[in-house]
């Protein structure tokens, strides 16, 4: 297993570069609804659970929870991709092997002592990139095992919605839902997974049709992580308005 080695010097210099270059450059927009790190969970263990869609799906947390909150933050990591991508352990990005017993274990009491320690933890419980409409929904056990072994922690939900709608670029949201402090250890791992995926698959759900109620544009109650960059048909509609006047 590999685990984190974070850097402030790295993680401060790549923040800006994930920003300026890659987020502004493939996205025209970027926003969250909710609260990552709502007031009623201050001194808690925090398990944030975010459906997986894209390769973008860890880079748009990070930078998320990088901007809006003051904790450190971690990232479970499939152990082949962090091999690939052995930076990613100086934000935070630790790995799982889903193909050793052993390897998921010692991942999972890793996790663990992360939350113990105060860190916010992020955890892709279906374990594999899943297309964005893809239902039902199915979690891996880990995320009950998790909090069985830290049954002190609060689970945030977080959605990921994004698509080409209306621009040349895609636009992407963030939405927290409503913190969840059961008795974990009373649950088994099999209630604690039915019972998140029913709540992460409702809120995408919720979600997407957010944006569908707003006619494909983003609704007023997200917040824009990011200075919006012009998508091709906005910079056709600013060149073509000059030359008409």
């Amino acid at each position: 297993m590999l685990e984190a080695v974070r850097s402030k010097s790295f993680d401060k210099l790549f923040y800006r570069y994930n920003y300026h270059y890659l987020i502004r450059r493939h996205f025209r927009y970027l926003g969250v609804a909710g609260e990552l790190q709502p007031p009623s969970i201050e001194g808690r263990p925090v398990l944030y659970i975010m459906n997986h869609s894209s390769w973008w799906d860890g880079l748009l947390a990070y930078h998320a929870a990088r901007t809006l909150t003051n904790r450190e933050h971690y990232f479970m990591m499939e152990e082949e991709q962090l091999r690939k991508y052995a930076f990613f352990r100086k934000l935070g990005a630790y790995s799982i092997n889903r193909h050793s017993t052993g390897d998921i274990s010692t991942s999972l009491r890793y996790t663990t002592r992360l939350l113990r320690a105060g860190g916010g933890v992020w955890m892709y419980p279906e374990g594999e990139i899943q297309p964005l409409e893809h239902r039902p929904m199915v979690l891996k056990a880990g995320v009950g095992l998790v909090l069985r072994l830290c049954p002190e922690a609060v689970v945030v939900p977080v959605t990921l919605y994004h698509g080409l709608f209306r621009h040349s670029k895609p636009e992407a949201t963030l939405l927290a839902g409503v913190p969840l402090a059961h008795s974990w250890k009373d649950m088994n791992r099999n209630s604690i997974g039915e019972e998140l995926q029913t709540v992460l698959e409702e809120q995408l759900n919720n979600h997407r049709q957010m944006i569908i109620n707003n006619g494909g544009f983003i609704p007023e109650q997200f917040q824009p992580l990011m200075k919006q960059s012009r998508s091709t048909n906005e910079w056709f509609d600013a060149v073509l308005g000059r030359r008409r006047r």
